[in-house]
Order: structure tokens, then C-alpha cells, then sequence
């Protein structure tokens, strides 16, 4: 059923030749995780389809494996130890534990001293590191020290959190080249701002500061050493100058399911001060938030540029939807923020108009109630 689909993730996504070193990993649902009977079926499907994927990644192209472990807290928080053997190799992960790097970074304590010298002791054991890596987990591993490595030892890394596999026959059947090339346009555009607000019906009001932040495109097309990228694929994504996103955010969906009422998220000076609202999303925020004061952060700005993603009950293909912008909390230390947190959430919005604000002022609309203007 899926072999079309697995040859088009490895080939023409991920740039497999035969023989390279592939790893392919998922996680279970742990026990004290409470799950809805769709949402529990969707998980189990998931880890099967990743262990397929692994099988047919060793039989077509050799030397791949599958690895598997209880799901992490959250999307942000570290892969347990297990994984990171997997991906470096027995004696990176030692020399990691030696030199006491392998805890900090765990617990998202590392400096960036730390981040160094744990990339010279993987660099230094490359010829055991995975080439390529499809990370099929529900929790996102994206925003984490350990991607960061895989990436630094030129290791291609997907990321498909959330993944429900029925995106294979959907968003994943994008036209990739036409893809590419409306990515970069917006990125192109949002790149010759200096700030950015965005205004949707349901009342959202933000404006954001790049702070001479640069924007990415992820486009699906990871063959070159050191890609990462989510897949399905399609946004433009830039962290905001910390301490500058100020305005109100009006969530009416959440990452699986659409909120039974909208809750309103009152930022200023780059943090959520304020929570308002009665579905269970206000209470779960505000024990992330009461964790740790970095969960507040405005981590990200993101705008969708994939025709074929129309889902908004998943929020990894809802983000990717054309005409749309997303915005997340937590962990921006990833790609080019300085917060380090074990937390990053996504939020879509609907219909935006978002406006670019130039050095000297002028304003131009990218997005008016959701059409893309370029």
C-alpha cells in the first residue's frame, strides 16, 4: 500500500542513494498518556507505518534501521538516549556521557560552549552517523539539540510529527519543484521586511520584529548534507526578535482537534502575560507556562505555501496550508532564536491578512484574508 509512497519520501524527498546509513524512528504511546479511541488508533497506525518504512528502507537501499521508544513529554523535549545511539553511535553517545554533555543536553541545559564540543565528539565518530534520518514520532523532535547534531555531522533530517500516514496520498503529492519556487518567493519577501503584523477575523492582532532574523523556506527537498525540514512540507518560518511580538492571539484550533471555545493568548514584550478562556487548552498552557517562563515565548512565524494541504485537524499539515500563518510558543534555539526550552507548539490562523513592514516604513500586503499576493 505504501511503497509508492516510502520510494518518493527516501528518492525524491530525502535524495537516497544505496548503501547510505538511514535510520528511521517512532514513538509509542506511553501508559499515562490519555488518548481519544481516533487519536489512539491514529498513533498506533503511525508507529506501524514507521516500522514499514524502515523495513522497506533496508531492503531497497541497504544499511537502514528502526528505532523506537515511550513518547517524550513534548514536542521540543530531547529523545531519550536510546535514539541518540541510534543516530551517532556507541562512542560519540559515550564520549558525549564522559565529558557530561549528554545530561545538559537531555535537559536543554547545554550552553552553546557545550553545543560545541558535543559537535567536535560527533563529527569526530561521523562514519557511525546516520546519513538520513525520517523521524516519525507524534512529539516533533525538530526544535531539538539532537536534530541541531545530526544536521552538524551532515546528516539529512526529516521531521514528521503528528504524521497521519493518509498524507501520503495527500499533501505529500505536491507538485515539489512548483513548491520550491513559491517557497522561496515568500521567503525572498519576507526577507526584505523589517516587521511583520498579522490580523485575522476572529480578532488575532500581532506584530512581530525581525530584528535582522533571516526567513527559511522548507520546501521538502532534503538531499543536500545537513537539510531539515518537516515533511509534508511547505512554509516559510522565521523566529521573531525576542521580547518585541506584542498583540492578542485568538486560537480556535489546536494541534488535533478544533477548541470546543476560542482561548485568547495576550502578548507583550515577546511573552504570553495572559490566558483567557474555557476550553481544557487554557489549563494545559498554563501548566507549560507554569513549568517554566521560557514556554511564553513567541518562538515562531510561520506562513503556508502547499496547494494540497487542507487539513485543519492536524496541525503538522494545517500550518503548510496555503494562505495561512502559524505561530508558535517555546523553543526557538533551533533556527536562530536564543530560547531553549523542552516545549514548541504550533497554533494556526485562518484567513490572515499579513502585512510587511519595510526599514523605512512602507507597508506591503503578502497575504489579504488569506490569498497570497505574489
Amino acid at each position: 500500500m505504501y511503497r509508492e509512497a516510502f520510494a518518493s519520501l527516501f528518492e525524491i524527498n530525502m535524495g537516497v542513494t544505496a548503501g547510505e546509513r538511514i535510520l528511521v524512528f517512532s514513538d509509542r504511546v506511553r501508559s499515562d498518556e490519555e488518548l481519544s479511541v481516533d487519536e489512539a488508533a491514529r498513533r498506533q497506525n503511525l508507529l506501524f507505518v514507521a516500522e514499514e518504512a524502515g523495513r522497506y528502507a533496508d531492503a531497497s537501499y541497504g544499511n537502514a534501521c528502526f528505532a523506537s521508544f515511550p513518547a517524550t513529554a513534548a514536542s521540543g523535549a530531547e529523545p531519550p538516549e536510546v535514539l541518540w545511539r541510534a543516530a551517532f553511535g556507541d562512542a560519540a553517545v559515550n564520549a558525549l556521557a564522559a565529558g557530561g554533555l549528554l545530561a545538559r543536553l537531555l535537559a536543554k541545559e547545554a550552553t552553546l560552549e557545550d553545543l560545541e564540543r558535543a559537535r567536535r565528539i560527533v563529527l569526530s565518530s561521523r562514519d557511525a552517523a546516520a546519513q538520513v534520518v525520517v523521524a516519525l514520532s507524534n512529539n516533533s523532535t525538530s526544535h531539538t539539540r539532537f536534530r541541531h547534531l545530526v544536521n552538524a555531522v551532515g546528516g539529512r533530517f526529516a521531521s514528521l510529527p503528528h504524521f497521519d500516514p493518509d498524507m501520503f496520498f495527500s499533501s505529500m503529492r505536491v507538485d515539489w519543484r512548483q513548491l520550491a519556487e513559491r517557497t522561496r518567493r515568500v521567503a525572498d519577501a519576507v526577507n526584505g521586511a523589517t516587521a511583520l503584523r498579522v490580523e485575522t477575523p476572529n480578532g488575532t492582532r500581532m506584530r512581530f520584529d525581525k530584528g535582522g532574523r533571516v526567513a527559511k523556506g522548507d520546501d521538502g527537498l532534503l538531499a543536500a548534507p545537513g537539510s531539515f525540514g518537516n515533511l509534508p512540507a511547505g512554509e516559510v518560518y522565521l523566529a521573531p526578535l525576542e521580547g518585541t511580538s506584542e498583540g492578542i492571539m485568538v486560537l480556535e484550533w489546536g494541534p488535533t482537534r478544533r477548541l470546543d471555545s476560542p482561548v485568547e493568548l495576550v502578548v507583550r514584550a515577546g511573552a504570553v502575560v495572559d490566558v483567557r478562556g474555557d476550553d481544557p487548552l487554557r489549563a494545559a498552557l498554563e501548566r507549560k507556562f507554569a513549568e517554566s517562563d521560557r514556554n511564553r515565548n513567541i518562538a515562531e512565524l510561520g506562513i503556508g505555501t502547499n496547494d494540497r494541504a487542507t487539513r485543519p485537524d492536524n496541525v503538522l499539515e494545517a500550518e503548510k496550508i496555503l494562505g495561512t500563518i502559524h505561530i508558535a510558543l517555546g523553543d526557538n534555539s533551533g533556527f536562530g532564536g536564543t530560547v531553549q526550552t523542552p516545549f514548541h507548539e504550533d497554533y494556526v490562523f485562518y484567513r490572515p491578512t499579513l502585512t510587511l513592514v519595510s526599514e523605512t516604513g512602507a507597508e506591503t500586503a503578502l497575504l489579504s484574508n488569506g490569498s497570497l499576493l505574489l
